[in-house]
């Protein structure tokens, strides 16, 4: 019985990526937020206060600590905080670790990670560390699922912290999960990618995520365009030819 219900699951999630490549969104990713008119749990609430005391992202990071504060810690190898310059004028932001990442200790090292380097270093023309890159989820969720309802609640003062002592001139959100969580449930990456939007009066530019690129290099084409209106709001010089 336990095998058959594996086999139905890994079935479904072929049939999600299939989909997926064919320009079709999953469900939303909810996100329950004090104040928005849902009832936030307390302890969700004590969370985002505690962390909105932290002054520096040192502070913060010390602040989350070894965090076991919901599952996705169970079998993490390492918690991926985020890293960059501390005073960015621009933030990408991922859904959440993978592999490589679980393992390093840092965003993006894997294969999209490496793409990701090659957009804003061979793209942009600025170095990695010239930006901030962090993820909604700060922990590696099991076979690289979607990070579930509670786990990006219980992360999400912990981003916002993160964006807040950081203020950026611009986000940049990669991918459905991070545009969900920092924009609104309605949101769907094919269809609203590409158009400014703003996150507590910041700019926002909400794109592909680089393992999207990875599985579809035909939408490499939309991401440099992306890219480019980012380039122009920050007032840096956009490579035509790039």
């Amino acid at each position: 019985m336990e095998n058959e219900i594996r086999a139905i699951i890994t079935h479904m999630k072929e049939w999600i990526e299939v989909y997926q490549d064919m320009g079709f969104d999953p469900p939303p990713v909810r996100v329950q937020r004090p104040g928005s008119g849902e009832e936030a749990g307390a302890n969700g609430v004590r969370q985002e206060k505690r962390a909105g005391e932290c002054q520096t992202l040192e502070e913060l990071r010390e602040f989350i600590g070894d965090c076991k504060r919901c599952k996705l810690h169970v079998g993490r190898k390492k918690l991926v905080y985020g890293e960059g310059n501390p005073r960015a004028r621009l933030v990408f932001v991922g859904e959440g670790p993978g592999r490589d990442e679980d393992i390093a200790g840092k965003p993006f090292v894997g294969e999209a990670g490496k793409l990701l380097t090659r957009i804003i270093e061979n793209g942009m023309g600025i170095q990695r560390g010239d930006v901030y890159i962090c993820n909604v989820v700060k922990c590696r969720p099991p076979r690289n699922r979607d990070p579930e309802r509670d786990e990006v609640e219980t992360c999400l003062p912990f981003l916002e912290q993160q964006i807040r002592i950081i203020g950026p001139e611009v986000i940049c959100t990669l991918g459905r999960v991070a545009a969900q969580t920092l924009l609104d449930d309605e949101f769907r990456i094919t269809r609203d990618r590409g158009t400014w939007r703003s996150y507590n009066g910041v700019p926002l530019m909400p794109t592909f995520h680089p393992a999207y690129l990875l599985r579809n290099p035909a939408a490499k084409r939309a991401v440099w365009e992306d890219v480019q209106e980012i380039m122009r709001r920050l007032g840096m010089e956009v490579k035509t030819n790039a």
